[in-house]
């Protein structure tokens, strides 16, 4: 038996109405600013304050001593300089006002893009239940959860097979995964880490088997966009017994699948370093300069599909595309089952483009994104260190990344959580044609994927 997931209906008539608001809220925005006209070199103090404050980052990335602490003193002091200018010039109010009906104005908009735009879940079927599943644990992920929730008694209680890593050995979860499999295995699961997770994916895609997520791992980011339950792992352990099966996408980077994203440039550098796991900020802060600048890195060129993407600092390549741009918040993919990857390149020069990333976030020329189905990374070294789900790895070049599209069998609970909902990055020309048109653009049906 199939069965549909759907998160939602289209709702037209309240889209409308909240898509007026918006406008209605953006000309109140709008006559916020109009009334403080008066003071308009105030107002643009206030957005050069805001541009100072993004270079003051960019210097306390970029460079160390001194200049550091000069930058991150600007950072800190530069939006307050902003506050109390507005606050003895008397246009507080002003900021306030225009503040709040911009922030109203993006609300309303984005509620009436979701509810406009018919957001479906991914299909889902009913299956048998396992007769011998395996689950392979790791004790130390997520510090420790696999023994804090007492995850191998409850899964034997269910009747599955536990394998439990002896990490002083450095087991091999895929040869285990390999092993299981031979000895009749007919579902693969992983209580662990994303990393891991990845390898015996690979292996249960190889073999055409069901696999299952047990979240136990730090982040969890497949079991976030899967619609697990992250706070309590115990929960899914319920696919066992009442699971339905998902066919979801597997990523592929030279031949080692990835469930989340392969990363190149500079995060990939970071990691390789063997002090990032116990202190990965001073890590970070220490090796950035060289790694923003150059000196320390390999120069990379990336080819994702037809587009040419020179030099990017930075170039994380993930297994469908996140609903939002954004390399620094905590984005989300709608979907795993679109048969597309996600790219995110950023390239920051100095500190007028920290500026521009600062007054416009994804939208800022540093930063690119696109959808392609193949992205090759190249450079003139030989090998090159790529961080996979958060592994650290050195690959040689040409570096290929692929999808394969519904690759993979996962078997989660019956009922579950769901993926949080992302609001979209707001398209005002949608907005405009949703208020004021009664029928809706036929290319809207084409734009789901389009609101990241």
């Amino acid at each position: 038996m199939h069965a549909t997931r759907r998160t939602g209906e289209a709702e037209p008539g309240s889209a409308r109405l909240l898509a007026r608001l918006s406008l209605v809220c953006v000309a109140g925005a709008v006559a916020a600013v109009v009334a403080g006209a008066g003071k308009s070199l105030i107002l643009l103090l206030g957005l050069v304050g805001l541009a100072l404050a993004g270079a003051g980052i960019w210097w306390a990335l970029a460079h160390r001593g001194i200049a550091r602490f000069v930058g991150a003193l600007l950072a800190v002091v530069a939006p307050m300089a902003v506050l109390v200018l507005f606050a003895v010039s008397g246009l507080w109010l002003v900021a306030v006002g225009a503040v709040a009906a911009w922030t109203a104005a993006l609300a309303c908009a984005r509620s009436a893009l979701r509810r406009q735009r018919k957001p479906h879940g991914m299909h889902s079927r009913s299956t048998r239940r396992p007769r011998r599943p395996v689950l392979i644990m790791n004790p130390r992920s997520g510090g420790g959860k696999v023994g804090k929730y007492g995850l191998v008694e409850r899964a034997e209680a269910l009747g599955a097979r536990v394998i439990l890593l002896d990490l002083d050995t450095s087991p091999d979860p895929v040869a285990l995964a390999r092993q299981a499999v031979a000895e009749g295995a007919d579902l693969l699961g992983v209580a662990g880490g994303d990393g891991t997770q990845a390898l015996v994916a690979g292996v249960a895609a190889e073999h055409g088997l069901p696999f299952m997520v047990v979240t136990a791992g730090t982040r969890n980011h497949f079991a976030l966009d899967l619609g697990l339950d992250r706070d309590d792992p115990t929960r899914s352990l319920d696919a066992l017994t009442d699971g339905v099966e998902l066919r979801v996408d597997l990523g592929d980077v030279a031949g080692r699948p990835f469930v989340n994203t392969a990363s190149f440039g500079t995060y990939a550098h970071i990691v390789q370093s063997p002090d990032y796991r116990e202190a990965k900020a001073a890590t970070a802060l220490d090796q950035l300069p060289d790694l923003l600048t150059g000196e320390a890195s390999t120069e990379l060129t990336a080819h994702a599909d037809e587009e040419r993407l020179q030099a990017p600092q930075a170039v994380l390549v993930s297994n469908n595309p996140y609903a939002r741009a954004d390399p620094l918040g905590g984005a989300r993919r709608e979907r795993l089952d679109s048969g597309r990857l996600g790219v995110i390149a950023v390239r920051v020069e100095g500190a007028a483009q920290a500026a521009e990333v600062a007054l416009l976030g994804e939208r800022a020329s540093g930063i690119t994104t696109l959808t392609p189905r193949r992205v090759v990374v190249e450079s003139e070294a030989e090998l090159i260190p790529v961080a996979v789900d958060g592994e650290a790895l050195t690959l040689p070049t040409p570096v290929v990344c692929t999808i394969r599209p519904g690759a993979l069998r996962v078997r989660v609970p019956r009922h579950r959580p769901g993926a949080p909902y992302v609001a979209p990055s707001v398209d005002w020309r949608r907005i405009v044609r949703l208020a004021f048109h009664r029928a809706p653009d036929p290319r809207e049906k084409n734009q789901e994927h389009s609101d990241g």
